[in-house]
């Protein structure tokens, strides 16, 4: 999760790039990039559906189930529904739909970035501690925007334990270095090498631009902490949360005081 939320503006236009890199390995740079170089909105997974209304939200948890009972129509159709207008996609939960991507957007090239696995182990333990929290699904339950983030989580979960292929049964298993390496074999199994470019972010604009035939930009590669931004994120939410609650919690008590005060006072 992180940068800034894009919504777009004109449906009509289609993916050019699905960005298949794992969460925590230059996502939100990647974003950032996309835009600038393509010069329209991408979905940053973890920062759009924290940021939209509870449908959209909604709607990823659906494309999910409908992929688990292999509705491939309807799976189609939620899809291109979500992605509807955005010129990219990074990061989760689009991550788990990269073969559907493709063939809605047979013109679409994927560019996976990596990085070292066990810097990048300690970057996402933080994100994994937040999102496994057993309290999660019943505080952000009452909360517009957010009650179908907990479900969201959950099918990250299960796909965490497809992606880890070690017979693990939790719920949210915790990431090893093997989460990573398994998944960016998944995805070179996945893509035709012609249409995929593997980069770390820190190689800069080149790699990037002359996989997609477009001009390096002046100035470096927009860079963005996504560990710093999902901290914060988190930190944001738990303090939402709590406040909202404490303040529905007032309200109750408050009310109630007012009754007793009318009818026993």
């Amino acid at each position: 999760m992180g940068g800034v939320p894009s919504i777009p503006t004109d449906p009509t236009r289609r993916l050019r790039v699905i960005g298949a890199g794992y969460s925590r390995t230059g996502t939100v740079t990647m974003q950032l990039a996309l835009e600038q170089l393509l010069d329209g909105p991408v979905l940053h997974g973890g920062t759009q559906i924290l940021s939209r209304e509870d449908a959209y939200c909604k709607k990823w948890v659906l494309a999910y189930r409908a992929k688990r009972r292999g509705d491939k129509a309807t799976l189609k159709r939620l899809l291109a529904e979500l992605t509807a207008g955005f010129v990219a996609v990074t990061d989760m939960p689009p991550l788990d739909f990269i073969p559907e991507l493709m063939e809605i957007y047979p013109e679409a090239k994927v560019v996976l970035t990596t990085r070292d696995p066990e810097r990048w182990l300690e970057s996402i333990k933080p994100v994994a501690v937040n999102s496994s929290q057993a309290w999660l699904p019943y505080m952000m339950w009452p909360i517009p925007g957010w009650r179908w983030f907990p479900s969201l989580s959950l099918e990250f979960g299960r796909s965490t334990q497809m992606i880890l292929d070690d017979g693990t049964q939790e719920a949210n298993p915790k990431p090893s270095t093997r989460l990573l390496l398994n998944w960016n074999a998944m995805v070179k199994s996945m893509v035709p090498a012609k249409k995929l470019l593997i980069m770390d972010v820190e190689q800069g604009w080149k790699p990037l631009c002359d996989f997609l035939g477009m001009p390096v930009p002046k100035g470096p590669l927009p860079k963005a902490n996504d560990t710093e931004s999902a901290n914060k994120v988190a930190s944001d939410i738990t303090t939402r949360v709590f406040q909202i609650w404490a303040a529905g919690l007032g309200l109750t008590v408050a009310t109630v005081a007012a009754i007793f005060s009318q009818n026993f006072l």
